[in-house]
């Protein structure tokens, strides 16, 4: 009885940690109208909020965003922007992984953090 609880119990963490792991950043600056679209739901862009790979970070007409990724990479976008987290994996021991974005419209200012100091081609943004 006590294995079987003890094996739901770890399986309940797996989510969990799971999730904590595709965290990418989290947002520093938000103004305006601003959202992230995440698994078909619609999440109000507040400061303080996880960011992860697959998110659609969107603002609308009076709207910006700045957000913090795990490597010290910044990127602040402006109103009717729409950019898309694609993939972000970073190791804070060795400084290795990738960024890779789609900027679909509007605009976006970056700096790049650690990993283009490891490799300076493992942050990438696509543009239409």
């Amino acid at each position: 009885m006590a294995l079987c609880v003890a094996a739901a119990a770890l399986g309940a963490l797996v989510p969990v940690a799971a999730a904590l792991a595709a965290d990418a950043g989290q947002i520093k600056v938000s103004r305006g109208p601003a959202w992230i679209e995440r698994g078909g739901t619609r999440l109000p862009a507040r400061v303080g909020t996880r960011v992860r790979e697959t998110d659609v970070i969107a603002t609308g007409a009076d709207g910006s965003v700045g957000i913090t990724f795990a490597d010290n990479s910044l990127l602040s976008i402006g109103p009717n922007t729409v950019l898309v987290v694609e993939r972000f994996t970073f190791d804070p021991t060795t400084h290795r992984g990738s960024f890779e974005s789609t900027l679909r419209t509007g605009t976006l200012s970056a700096v790049s953090g650690k990993l283009t100091r490891q490799s300076p081609d493992a942050m990438k943004v696509r543009t239409p």
